[in-house]
């Protein structure tokens, strides 16, 4: 498949592949500024910022996973189980022609970019190693803990967007599942992605 992305080697020898999805209505230059950061205190990170499959169909520039015109609670998840197929074929494509393994593959994700790396490992569970996940949600709460893939989340207390109340369900259900979850928030933060998040990202990167 044709793949659009910008791309930050490692330095040394690669030890993981960081596959960074934008929000929707953005695109891979607004998240090219995390993959160049995450690169840059993991050199052996290779990291690529993937760019959304369409161009944003809701009133200005930007590309998205899938459309969000006159979206529901009902709606939305045929749309991403329509849009899933296509997100995990890119996935799988990286990790070959890249040379990395699932075990050594980390999603990052925010808002848009963050609700397909949670569906993608629901379905799919050990696709990748880990999921950061910056300002998501579920489409439905998974019913299944992922026994192969650690999922963090990361979520501004004021977020208007998508409410801090999705991660905090997320978390509460993937915990109760027996997951390995975590979840990290800070006060006064909207939809966006704050430096001490930023840093806490940094830090699940690191864990085992």
């Amino acid at each position: 498949m044709s793949l659009n992305y910008i791309e930050y080697p490692p330095k040394d020898n690669g030890e993981y592949l960081v596959i960074i999805a934008h929000g929707v209505g953005s695109n891979k230059e607004d998240m090219a500024p995390i993959g160049k950061a995450i690169n840059q205190t993991y050199p052996t990170a290779h990291c690529v910022v993937v760019d959304g499959f369409d161009a944003f169909d809701s009133g200005f520039g930007g590309r998205q996973w899938f459309s969000i015109k006159n979206v529901t609670e009902e709606n939305r998840t045929k749309r991403i189980t329509s849009a899933l197929p296509q997100f995990v074929d890119m996935i799988k494509a990286l990790q070959k022609q890249l040379g990395f393994s699932e075990k050594q593959t980390v999603l990052v994700g925010f808002s848009q970019g963050t609700i397909m790396s949670l569906e993608t490992v629901k379905a799919h569970d050990g696709i990748v190693a880990k999921v950061l996940g910056f300002s998501g949600r579920y489409a439905q709460l998974p019913n299944e803990a992922p026994k192969e893939t650690a999922i963090h989340l990361f979520h501004g207390e004021a977020d208007p967007v998508i409410s801090i109340q999705f991660a905090t369900q997320a978390f509460e259900r993937l915990k109760s599942l027996g997951a390995k979850v975590s979840l990290d928030t800070e006060k006064a933060v909207n939809h966006s992605i704050s430096q001490y998040l930023f840093n806490c990202a940094i830090k699940r990167f690191s864990e085992k």
